[in-house]
């Protein structure tokens, strides 16, 4: 059972962003910092990657650490609607392995960097930096 009213959870979830989010910007401006130039939200790869870099051969997926079942402190699932969540959760993870098998089999190295590795700026630019030392696949 939920502890809000329908009309609440409904408000509540159409302000979560699918795109554009804090975490995504945080790394984009990282990547931008660095030198890179990228393309966004590829639609014609599978499962549309925040960020596309065609030179390197590389996808870039932000997770949200609850939204992609993250081992850190908020990845756990809500107490209320616990069987609602747990599929869903779970289906978001399966969801993502199928992504990432799909780009890999096309030959695309992906990177997953998750919503609590956005905080550290440093971190996350050390975190980064060793997936652009090589060009593979490079025109």
């Amino acid at each position: 059972m939920d502890r809000i009213s329908p009309d609440q959870r409904s408000f509540v979830m159409s302000t979560i962003r699918g795109a554009n989010t804090k975490p995504e910007m945080v790394v984009r401006r990282c990547v931008h910092a660095l030198g890179l130039r990228f393309r966004l939200h590829g639609a014609k790869l599978p499962g549309r990657p925040d960020i596309v870099f065609p030179r390197y051969k590389l996808v870039i997926f932000v997770h949200g650490c609850f939204w992609h079942q993250h081992s850190c402190p908020k990845g756990g699932v809500p107490k209320s609607n616990v069987a609602f969540w747990t599929k869903k959760l779970a289906e978001n993870v399966k969801r993502d392995q199928q992504k990432r098998a799909a780009l890999e089999a096309l030959g695309w190295r992906v990177v997953e960097i998750w919503e609590c590795q956005t905080h550290n700026v440093a971190e996350l630019t050390s975190l980064l930096i060793p997936h652009f030392q090589t060009r593979a696949n490079a025109r």
